[in-house]
């Protein structure tokens, strides 16, 4: 397929989420910057297995050779581009990446237009001109998880014996919780929620996941690469005394701190053999949030070799953070333990561009709408020194973010 791209400057300062005329968009903001798209230019979904990733990064680079480029911005983002999410279980079906038709994107002050046009397509609609309007909206009705309370504590209580037994270091136990309304579910006045609750977070959209994840998987520009880890996790509190103080728990915790080693090791190990050089920070810092706080590690470094955002993300794909450690060991057991398909989440979900740019996080924070349903999501590290009560109550906190933004009130 042959398409005609052209990237120009924009003179539009609106928020990125105020500028879709459609209610079909994808989309990556953080802090106001990054993109938002509508309409499809062309679907690229590679498939099962392991080099699901590998496929989506070749066929966006083979459609960049047989297309017609002119980009007069130059900046991360602008040109042709693909925007996608994968799944979690490499076996599963399901991960697609879409070069929309026409892209906004914002970076360092600058607003661009990019239009990707297939020979002999219709134009499609240009940005919004007038103001939008707030969708109806109505309260989310909860109808429960794929395995109730009770079993899923079951089931971490399992994973902690077998750790107990030596089979794993950690593994990550998701549960999920199904909403219906009966007022369909817009996914821009969603993402314009959480965009104002999170703004340091990503906010995304793709396919229909929406969410604002706290954790870059992989940032790649050029030669410089950069990942944020996030593991170990507490409530927030409106006394500021006293949230200090659970912060100041998280971060003395020898079960949370060895749970976050784990995570940042799984990043650490991947990286470092392809970096001149690798820094992160000497020990996990405080990341705040509005509904909780998390242990966080950064990691920055200089490429030695090349490598496109796509193949360093299937190298680092599921960190212990979102899978376990041994990975091999704690994605069985997530397989027989867990009681749910997680879809995309805990997946990678971002953006990537032909030359191998791209920023990609893991779908934290999500729900994944269709019409008046959605699946909400929300995973734990289980370690030998896990509570099962303890963990169940760390995904009910981690619900809220996604629950806040369902409800009108």
């Amino acid at each position: 397929m042959k398409l005609t791209v052209r990237t120009e400057p924009l003179e539009d300062d609106r928020p990125l989420l105020d500028l879709s005329p459609v209610s079909d968009p994808v989309a990556w903001i953080r802090d106001g910057q990054g993109l938002i798209g509508w309409g499809t230019a062309l679907r690229i979904e590679p498939g099962p297995d392991e080099r699901r990733f590998v496929r989506a990064d070749q066929a966006l680079r083979d459609l960049a050779h047989d297309s017609d480029i002119e980009d007069a911005v130059d900046l991360p983002g602008t040109g042709l581009i693909g925007v996608g999410s994968f799944t979690f279980d490499a076996d599963v079906a399901g991960s697609a990446l879409i070069v929309p038709r026409v892209v906004v994107g914002r970076r360092d002050g600058v607003t661009w237009r990019t239009t990707i046009d297939p020979d002999g397509a219709e134009p499609v609609a240009g940005v919004r001109a007038a103001p939008p309007t707030d969708p109806p909206r109505d309260r989310p009705r909860y109808a429960g998880s794929s395995k109730p309370d009770v079993h899923w504590l079951e089931a971490v209580a399992a994973a902690i014996d077998r750790i107990d037994a030596g089979e794993a270091e950690k593994v990550v136990l998701a549960r999920d919780v199904a909403v219906w309304s009966h007022e369909l579910f817009d996914q821009v006045d969603l993402a314009r929620r959480l965009t104002a609750r999170f703004p340091h977070c990503h906010t995304f959209i793709v396919d229909g996941l929406v969410g604002a994840t706290p954790e870059l998987l992989l940032s790649r520009l050029g030669e410089v690469v950069e990942s944020r880890v996030l593991a170990g996790t507490v409530g927030r509190s409106e006394d500021e005394v006293e949230d200090a103080a659970l912060g100041d728990g998280l971060l003395r915790s020898e079960k949370d701190r060895w749970e976050h080693e784990l995570a940042a090791a799984s990043v650490r190990e991947v990286l470092a053999p392809l970096c001149e050089e690798l820094t992160h920070d000497p020990s996990p810092r405080l990341l705040r949030l509005d509904n909780v706080q998390h242990l966080a590690t950064t990691f920055s470094g200089r490429l030695s070799a090349p490598a496109t955002a796509l193949e360093l993300v299937a190298a680092l794909h599921p960190t212990a953070a979102v899978g376990g450690t041994p990975r091999g060991a704690a994605l069985a057991m997530i397989r027989e333990l867990e009681g749910m398909e997680r879809g995309r989440y805990a997946a990678p979900v971002g953006w990537t561009t032909p030359d191998g740019d791209g920023r990609w996080g893991i779908a934290l924070r999500c729900a994944q709408l269709a019409g008046a349903r959605a699946r909400l999501f929300a995973g734990v590290g289980v370690v030998a020194a896990s509570l099962p009560e303890d963990e169940l109550e760390e995904t009910r906190l981690k619900l809220l973010a996604m629950q806040a933004v369902l409800d009108p009130s």
